[in-house]
């Protein structure tokens, strides 16, 4: 497959070499939007280091990278700094995170010789960290757990603070662990939620509430597939937690281990893993030095029924240069925003690569050229009706919003020509050719 730089992203946030994985400590604080990640700097593929990589941002479109602001190095995390999130608390920026531990041996690392410490480090400036404290250990979970127990997630409850931690039981369940403390330093295990047939491990948990209904976001591992759902390696939902019903955030090829944080005038942002891990897919940008990229920022909100819809946050509207109206046949430049009505069946194709189809109450997303699409086929999924549809393409993917975002599909895709085709039956809107982020590097 012939390589192409133009394949660096123009909307998304992506490390200039190495390997990205989940988005962390999210938050606004001194006036930034911090955007810390999972980032192993050696290695497009994600071996040597696990460490912290740090964006920030003034408002969503300029943005500057400040390199590593945490690598392993104490017993309790020398094996990486494993996921974990920021707590703003005045001018101090708490993060936490996972300290990973692998003993040499002949160990299965699942009910033996892994330890996973919670561990946290506070900053005056999201940059230059305290020293790293551990707040509790293995011998501090319930003993039905294993020894995978990770990614925690802290927020303010009124004078308690609270933490998620991402869990699987000894008998191959997944669940997430509540803890509670007075001070961010003693905690105390107040609960276990998990439901059945949800898979064997809960990653990345997130709990939010929106007008006292209760949401626990997830990323669980080992759901069986299904026609219509579950379609990749591994999920990532949320759970309404007043029915215990569980819903996938994003039914595309690429989203995983996503993240929420409420700015300034109480919007609750979502930036995910525009990736999986242990995918039968490939990345072709690897050969060139980087593998992946986070999502553009989504806003989330309620929907009358309890169920969350994401839609792109607004700052972005401010990338879009003139809007012109959609005329089948029209050529479009990568990156682009399409913004459509249709009164029913309708169907719109990138070039002869990818094709976005909605029929029968079925949307799907199928790449006719596998060089494109990277082994990437198909993605489908049901909606009763669907009235509207707003697609984010950029060089090398594309996020789909349904229905206001009431189901959303994202993918990677590598064309060999920025220029594309757009020929669709059905559909009625414009579109925007967007400028890009301004992304600077300090690291």
């Amino acid at each position: 497959m012939l390589m192409n730089n133009n394949w660096r992203q123009k909307l998304h946030l992506e490390p200039v070499s190495g390997w990205l994985n989940d988005p962390n400590g999210l938050c606004f604080f001194g006036g930034y939007y911090h955007v810390y990640f999972q980032y192993s700097p050696d290695s497009p593929f994600g071996s040597g280091d696990k460490c912290w990589g740090h964006w920030q941002s003034p408002d969503l479109l300029h943005w500057s990278f400040t390199g590593i602001v945490l690598r392993p190095d104490i017993p309790e995390d020398r094996n990486g700094v494993y996921s974990g999130c920021a707590l703003p608390a005045g001018d101090v920026l708490h993060l936490f995170y996972t300290g990973n531990v692998k003993e040499d041996g002949d160990y299965d690392y699942v009910s033996s010789g892994r330890a996973a410490n919670v561990i946290t480090v506070s900053t005056r400036n999201g940059l230059d960290m305290s020293a790293k404290k551990v707040l509790l250990r293995n011998r501090d979970y319930p003993d039905y757990c294993s020894c995978h127990v990770r990614d925690p997630k802290v927020w303010r409850d009124g004078n308690t603070y609270r933490m998620v931690l991402g869990a699987r039981t000894l008998s191959d369940n997944g669940c997430v662990l509540f803890y509670s403390s007075a001070d961010l330093v003693h905690w105390k295990f107040d609960k276990v939620v998990s439901t059945n047939n949800l898979g064997y491990m809960w990653e990345c948990p997130d709990y939010f509430t929106f007008g006292g209904n209760e949401y626990l976001s997830i990323s669980p591992q080992g759901v069986p597939h299904e026609k219509f759902r579950f379609q990749n390696v591994y999920s990532s939902g949320y759970l309404f937690m007043n029915n215990d019903t569980y819903s996938e955030w994003d039914c595309g090829f690429d989203f995983y281990a996503p993240q929420t944080f409420v700015t300034p005038d109480n919007r609750r942002l979502l930036f995910g893993w525009m990736g999986i891990g242990d995918i039968p897919y490939s990345n072709p940008t690897a050969e060139l030095g980087w593998q992946h990229c986070l999502t553009v920022p989504r806003e989330i909100f309620p929907a009358p029924d309890g169920a969350l819809r994401q839609v792109p946050a607004r700052e972005l509207k401010k990338l879009r240069r003139e809007e012109v109206p959609l005329v089948s046949g029209m050529t479009a430049e990568l990156p682009f925003e399409l913004c459509a009505r249709t009164s029913g069946d309708f169907s719109l194709r990138f070039g002869d690569y990818l094709s976005l189809s909605y029929s029968g109450s079925v949307f799907t997303m199928r790449f006719t050229d596998n060089n494109v699409g990277c082994g990437r086929d198909v993605r489908m999924a049901e909606l009763r009706s669907c009235s509207d549809l707003q697609i984010i393409a950029d060089t090398s993917s594309v996020e789909v919003y349904l229905n206001s975002g009431e189901k959303v599909l994202s993918s990677r895709f590598y064309p060999c020509d920025s220029a594309v085709i757009l020929g669709f039956d059905g559909l009625c809107g414009s579109l925007f050719q967007l400028d890009g982020l301004e992304v600077k590097s300090h690291g």
